[in-house]
């Protein structure tokens, strides 16, 4: 049997980053947050003489454990440089490598079903309603003691969804033998749960408890 390789795409706010961590830890497999990578790059483009494309070609300096790449501003940025073709084309082979180690992993983004892994075995598209994703979002920015309002939150996740879905350069979209996988009505132990059941139906089981 191949390795292990989990596919996960959703929009912001799914679900779909908590659910590749927990599915990383429980199947002891490497995670990549590709919109870190992303993150790193619209953030090195706005604190250093680089472009864009430039950062992304030197990524391998980047410091992803850098907090500022977690907020939302950086979050918005990000995908207005995933955008750009040349910085996709730039960050291709980082993902790719990361993908096909002979341990398998698990990765997380928006087209990592679709273009970086159309191989993988295992592929799960997480979505959620509009508003289920506005209410996570404006908890989490109320948690971190940001002074924001839902419409706003709102208003900015909408721009996102549709910069996202239509941008030329890998837009985010389902691949067609992905899961889907609805988290409107969930919580992170009942999406967990759901994509367990689907990859030991796809006949692999973890070694652990």
């Amino acid at each position: 049997m191949k390795p292990l390789l989990i596919a996960i795409d959703g929009p912001a706010a799914s679900g779909k980053g908590t659910l590749a961590k927990r599915l990383a830890a429980h199947f002891k497999l490497p995670h990549l947050d590709s919109g870190l990578l992303y993150r790193a790059v619209a953030w090195a483009a706005a604190h250093t003489s680089r472009t864009p494309e430039e950062a992304a070609a030197a990524l391998e300096a980047a410091d992803l454990d850098n907090p500022a790449l977690r907020t939302d501003e950086a979050g918005q940025a990000a995908s207005k440089v995933a955008a750009i073709p040349q910085v996709r084309a730039n960050l291709l082979k980082f993902q790719k490598e990361f993908a096909h180690q002979a341990s398998g992993a698990v990765l997380d983004g928006r087209d990592i079903g679709t273009v970086i892994c159309p191989d993988a075995p295992v592929k799960i598209f997480v979505t959620a309603s509009l508003e289920a994703r506005v209410e996570r979002r404006y908890q989490e920015l109320r948690e971190r003691g940001a002074d924001t309002i839902k419409p706003r939150v709102l208003a900015e996740m909408a721009e996102r969804d549709r910069r996202d879905s239509e941008r030329a350069a890998s837009p985010l979209k389902a691949a067609p033998d992905a899961y889907h996988l609805d988290t409107s009505d969930m919580d992170a132990d009942a999406a967990f749960a759901a994509a367990l059941a689907f990859i030991s139906s796809k006949g692999f089981r973890s070694s652990g408890p």
